[in-house]
């Protein structure tokens, strides 16, 4: 059924055509004239177009890879010297990143048991136990417990 409707709907089309090619020739100069100039607006008027820009390609540098970092823009030496410098940078943002994220968990985790052990110490002092009590080794367990 659809190629029967594009049929009928390409037959309309080639009549039109036909219809305005047979018309085309019979318009007035002044008509012609007009509508040049409609066109000639329409035409400086008329938005550009949007170029495709190629997205800029970035080769990763490695120390002593002799390779360098492409922009895809100026290749001028000044740039391409500039571009391979901040290259061999962008691997050592992310790993001190790392190493100070790393440092940082490891501060905390052990300021973490350093306030754990003093509450235990408190504990400890502030009650009147035996002796016998501090040498047992389920002892700190059992001060470690929330009561």
């Amino acid at each position: 059924m659809s190629t029967n409707l594009e049929s009928k709907e390409n037959d309309f089309a080639l009549k039109i055509v036909r219809a305005l090619d047979e018309t085309a020739s019979n318009i007035p100069p002044a008509a012609i004239d007009k509508l040049a100039a409609a066109r000639r607006t329409a035409i400086a008027r008329k938005k550009p177009e949007k170029v495709a820009v190629a997205a800029p390609v970035f080769t990763p540098v490695l120390a002593g890879a002799g390779a360098s970092l492409s922009m895809g823009g100026d290749d001028s030496p000044a740039r391409r010297g500039l571009i391979a410098k901040l290259g061999g940078l962008g691997l050592i943002w992310p790993l001190a990143a790392l190493v100070i994220g790393i440092a940082g968990i490891a501060y905390f985790e052990d300021q973490q048991r350093k306030a754990e052990l003093a509450d235990i110490d408190a504990a400890m002092m502030s009650d009147s136990l035996p002796l016998d009590a501090y040498l047992d080794h389920g002892f700190n367990a059992y001060l470690s417990r929330d009561h």
